[in-house]
């Protein structure tokens, strides 16, 4: 098991006295099971565990009625073995948006109080885009508003990766006081953190990726097994959505690297296909997102807090939320380009791309400026209470439009700004340049 950030939100939940139920939600395959259940086994004498995808027949336990005893009585008979006993057993939904009445007992779990009950849902997010008999059987179930805790998982983060890879806490406080002393990162230590950040890049974040690496250090296995997850997806996109939406969905979804190809990376649905419009595709972009493949980084009318309140909700680019699965959407031997920093012009996509990796999993949301003048700015962010730019640079190089806003503060009310880049710490007046390593370190808001 890897240290993973949803240990400590996992014990947050349980030492809350009056807690509900909790619901792990987030991509598939992005380690919600095995990190639910080392916290129930570390924490509860027993654990029954129904994975409701893999046993459809699961689903009778909670028919024809949800009252808890009911449902005990009907397991046991199915499971003998399963050992319950009062204030000392945690029952482990997994899959559950594959049995909604599941769902819909968590409200009585919760006022029985004898048992603790902790889930995992990989497609919650696309409960819009079910089968009429799925939402009939949704409705029936009665879905427990107010009566569970959801909790957002996301593949392994940068800092997690870095955990995987032996960095230590006093190696990551020491980069904290790097940032707040905005002084030069020891050579050694630079070294080394760019060359894991570029390892992430290729690798990602998805849990089976980083072991196959860990392992083998082959990235031909690891981007096999990342194409499979890709795979995996483009199945759950023929079995859950609607027949009308399936090939718009997967359309749409292959259309992300050419997207990010184009200078001004605005999702634009003629791309998609040919004469395509957005009233056509916009809920099959929306499928996607909410399946949490992607994330959308939306333009602003001007550069002031509040961003949300500024974003222009028909412009924005797509990101993938894991950039290694976005490498692996690429051709072979993009990986051996990326370590080596010979990829020309895409690379600035990459590292965009790396960047709203970064931010997104921080739960940052996504913002940039563009105008048609030509002023872009990569991102937008609250920083340290005002609005920030935030530059990427594959390498080093000019940040024109950064510059010209600086130097018009009275018309876009910004005074200060960070660039990433393959550089070490430095500042030049109002501009902060920071390895792109430190993105997620940028933590203040």
């Amino acid at each position: 098991m890897y240290k993973r950030k949803i240990e400590s939100r996992l014990q947050a939940w349980l030492d809350e006295p009056s807690h509900k139920p909790v619901v792990v939600k987030g991509v598939r395959q992005c380690g919600k099971t095995s990190s639910v259940m080392d916290f129930a086994e570390k924490h509860f004498k027993n654990v029954v565990y129904l994975d409701f995808r893999k046993n459809p027949d699961y689903k009778k336990f909670f028919t024809p009625n949800l009252e808890v005893d009911s449902i005990i009585m009907r397991l046991t008979a199915a499971i003998p073995s399963a050992e319950i006993e009062e204030g000392e057993t945690c029952f482990v939904f997994d899959e559950i948006q594959d049995c909604p009445r599941a769902r819909g007992s968590l409200k009585y779990f919760h006022l029985d109080g004898r048992y603790e009950v902790m889930c995992t849902g990989s497609l919650l997010g696309v409960n819009g885009y079910k089968t009429k008999a799925e939402k009939e059987e949704e409705r029936e179930a009665s879905i427990p508003v107010g009566f569970e805790e959801i909790v957002n998982m996301y593949p392994m983060d940068f800092e997690e990766w870095l955990w995987a890879n032996g960095i230590k806490k006093i190696h990551i406080d020491y980069l904290r006081k790097c940032l707040a002393d905005e002084t030069p990162v020891d050579e050694a230590l630079h070294y080394r953190f760019r060359e894991l950040l570029h390892q992430y890049v290729v690798v990602g974040g998805m849990p089976e990726a980083v072991t196959t690496f860990l392992e083998t250090k082959q990235i031909g296995k690891v981007l096999s097994v990342q194409r499979r997850i890709i795979d995996e997806y483009k199945s759950d996109m023929v079995k859950y959505a609607l027949t009308a939406d399936k090939s718009r969905i997967r359309e749409c979804f292959e259309s992300i690297p050419a997207q990010l190809a184009r200078e001004y990376k605005k999702f634009t649905y003629s791309v998609v296909r040919p004469g395509a419009r957005g009233r056509d595709y916009v809920g099959s972009l929306q499928w996607i997102e909410d399946a949490g493949i992607i994330r959308r980084c939306y333009n602003t009318e001007i550069t002031e807090l509040p961003l949300d309140g500024y974003k222009i909700q028909s412009e924005f680019k797509v990101y993938m939320a894991d950039i290694g699965l976005l490498i692996a959407m690429l051709e072979e031997g993009t990986q051996s380009n990326i370590l080596a920093g010979d990829l020309l012009s895409y690379k600035g996509a990459i590292f965009e791309n790396l960047v709203a990796d970064i931010f997104g999993k921080m739960e940052r949301k996504l913002y940039y400026y563009h105008k048609d003048g030509g002023v872009e700015l990569d991102f937008l962010m609250r920083y340290k209470g005002k609005c920030t730019p935030v530059e990427c640079k594959a390498s080093t190089g000019n940040a024109k439009s950064i510059r010209t806003v600086l130097k018009n503060c009275d018309k876009y009310h910004i005074d200060s700004a960070l660039k990433l880049g393959d550089y070490n710490i430095g500042r030049n007046e109002y501009m902060l340049t920071l390895p792109m390593y430190m993105a997620f370190l940028l933590t203040e808001v």
